[in-house]
């Protein structure tokens, strides 16, 4: 360890290399704790490759650490030789914006708000939008191929970048930064990194997609009897709004109950809670008007059944106290504490059988409320297990495996996947080993052996060391 710190210190400037300070050790949660042996925060692409050659030359670990926000440990390490945490939190600048062609070429330790606010400066948008935007940096959402409440429009992470830059296992600056939209030039690593978890390599900058703001948006909260008729309503409305369905979440009765037991306190629109409803959010152009479009859309829902209720925002403000509601219930849950979360994704047509079926699969180890809402459009649910009233989650610390393996069990039956948009980090390991396709596994083996012999970057995560 002595030798990777001399060798940091000789290469890097004073201002780079750290004290590993407690909040780059934390989980969100609470749950883990990682370890450090010392924190880099580089400030030129440079700066990376040096610190990864002296990681490389010293067979050192290397976790690239982005806001902090992952929810499956990819940012920790518990166990093994303590690893060099590589921040790129000063590495945040906006390198190139093209307002013509819609483009921006930014560093990875951009905040995502902050990027929002220079794509909207210049009369254009960056659609990937989620509750930790306002710390979630854009190389850590890139690594895990983020997802949000836009996919059903704009697609994850993955679909809104054109080209990154990255430092890879050995040091090798990789510079694909591209505003192209086509360019078939070989592989595509590019999509080999994103998603890679920093296990591949360190991406430091990215061109993304930008696109053009919608001249107007609107948003209602709309009542479904069951999760049949959500369905049938986010058919309803792609069918008449097409592309101009940016969102479309579902949400059970249990997180307003939350909201309502714990906090935050947060404007609800509806006297009674019901038991499901559907936030739908539209941002269209050419002069049409959200609301008479929601207003078509309920009263065609209503006559077929699909909807019981409903409120249509009348103004921005009262469209931001929806999305309030909707980003809170995260809160509220963590305020409860969950003894299982599950981020995990079906496909749409089954949502409606895996939100039937997985209460009888968890009677049988025990008794539990479950908060289920998510992504609907993209088939992406949160589907997180509660104790009862007057107990704790520690009451049910030993169910905790069973819990998932039942849930993740079921979503594997249905043809779904055990991470949707939070990736696999050091928590879904085994998981993967379970569920994931042998050949597609067998791959990723062979490519991790390839361009990181020494196994030292983000070790332990994605793939089992």
């Amino acid at each position: 360890m002595t030798d990777i710190l001399s060798l940091l210190a000789e290469r890097l400037p004073p201002s780079a290399l750290r004290e590993v300070e407690p909040r780059y050790l934390e989980e969100p949660r609470g749950r883990w704790m990682g370890q450090g042996a010392a924190l880099v925060l580089p400030a030129t692409t440079a700066e990376v490759a040096e610190t990864i050659k002296a990681c490389a030359e010293t067979g050192t670990p290397v976790i690239p650490y982005g806001g902090g926000t992952g929810l499956v440990g990819g940012q920790l390490s518990e166990s093994g030789p303590a690893p060099v945490i590589l921040s790129l939190e000063r590495m945040r600048a906006v390198r190139e914006m093209d307002a013509q062609a819609g483009t921006m070429t930014v560093e990875a330790g951009a905040i995502l708000a902050d990027i929002h606010a220079a794509a909207e400066a210049e009369g254009w948008i960056f659609p990937l939008t989620l509750a930790s935007q306002g710390s979630a940096r854009i190389g850590g959402l890139l690594a895990t191929n983020a997802g949000g409440v836009n996919v059903i429009r704009y697609g994850n992470a993955r679909d809104l970048c054109l080209g990154i830059e990255a430092v890879l296992p050995d040091g090798t600056v990789m510079n694909t930064l591209s505003p192209l939209r086509k360019n078939n030039t070989g592989y595509d690593l590019r999509h080999l990194l994103i998603g890679a978890e920093g296990t591949l390599g360190v991406i430091t900058a990215a061109t993304l997609r930008l696109f053009p703001k919608p001249e107007a948006t609107g948003a209602a909260l709309m009542v479904v009897p069951h999760a049949e008729a959500a369905l049938g309503l986010l058919r309803m409305a792609q069918a008449r709004i097409g592309e101009g369905v940016s969102a479309f979440e579902i949400i059970s009765r249990t997180g307003l109950d939350f909201l309502n037991e714990v906090g935050p306190e947060v404007k609800q629109p509806f006297d009674t809670p019901p038991d499901w409803m559907c936030l739908v959010d539209l941002g269209l152009s050419g002069g049409a008007r959200p609301e008479e479009a929601l207003e078509e859309l309920f009263a065609e829902a209503f006559e077929a059944g699909l909807v019981t209720d409903g409120v249509i925002a009348q103004s921005e403000a009262q469209r931001q106290e929806f999305w309030a509601l909707r980003e809170n219930i995260p809160l509220a849950n963590r305020r409860i504490g969950a003894v299982a979360s599950h981020d995990i994704s079906v496909p749409v047509a089954r949502i409606p059988d895996f939100i039937a079926e997985a209460p009888g699969k968890l009677a049988e180890i025990g008794e539990y409320r479950t908060n289920c809402f998510g992504h609907l459009g993209d088939g992406n649910l949160h589907y997180n297990v509660f104790p009862m009233p007057g107990r704790t989650r520690a009451d049910h610390e030993t169910e905790r495996g069973a819990i998932k393996r039942a849930v993740h069990d079921l979503v594997h039956a249905m043809g779904g996947s055990v991470s949707a948009e939070h990736g696999i980090g050091r928590f879904k390991v085994d998981d993967l080993e379970r569920y994931g396709d042998p050949g597609k596994l067998a791959a990723m083996r062979a490519i991790k052996a390839a361009l990181d012999p020494r196994g030292i970057m983000n070790p332990g995560a994605v793939l089992k060391s």
